[in-house]
């Protein structure tokens, strides 16, 4: 892209430990920050809302959101209700593994995210999910992707793509992120 961008990281439930994807992405990418949750065991959802609006609120250059699993959850959550000139500060999301705290066997302390927000994101968008992820069938994973306007990539046998799933540095993740920025770049150049 031609301007500077940042890169919003929204980890999931418990956040992301050094060994997560998103602790390597945060420290490779150029102008990359993490959204500090107060409490990471015990989600709030309107805390974790309040903390990406100022995260978004502060920012001094476009940005996109890099989510993870819960973090996912809040993005929509806070799309549906943030005012027009945060919302105009972000560019576009990359969405890995949503988690689906819909699902009866969802954790107790995840329910308060539910009912998930299914209005159509005003950004550009990709859902990166797994056919076999624990969080999310691959159905309701590409329904959520459907419901937010969101381009979606389905990967086989990847698990929640996480630590325990063997997902440390995630290099490959960096492809879903360069295609979601071409997206943006197309975008942006017909706006012109």
């Amino acid at each position: 892209m031609r301007r500077s961008l940042s890169y919003l990281i929204l980890p999931g439930w418990r956040g992301s430990p050094e060994e997560h994807w998103q602790s390597h992405w945060q420290r490779c990418l150029p102008n990359a920050a993490r959204v500090e949750q107060e409490d990471w065991e015990r989600p709030e959802p309107s805390n974790w809302i309040a903390a990406l609006d100022k995260a978004v609120g502060a920012l001094q250059t476009p940005a996109i959101l890099v989510a993870h699993s819960l973090g996912c959850i809040t993005v929509a959550r806070w799309a549906a209700q943030a005012t027009r000139p945060l919302l105009e500060r972000v560019r576009g999301a990359l969405l890995v593994a949503p988690a689906d705290v819909e699902r009866p066997t969802c954790h107790e302390l995840l329910r308060g995210f539910a009912p998930i927000v299914r209005e159509p994101l005003p950004f550009p968008s990709l859902v990166v999910a797994s056919d076999n992820d624990p969080a999310a069938s691959a159905p309701r994973a590409l329904q959520l992707a459907q419901d937010w306007g969101a381009h979606a990539t389905l990967l086989s046998g990847v698990g929640h793509i996480n630590v325990d799933s063997g997902h440390h540095q995630w290099e490959q993740g960096f492809a879903h992120l360069y295609r979601l920025q071409r997206q943006i770049e197309r975008l942006e150049r017909r706006c012109l």
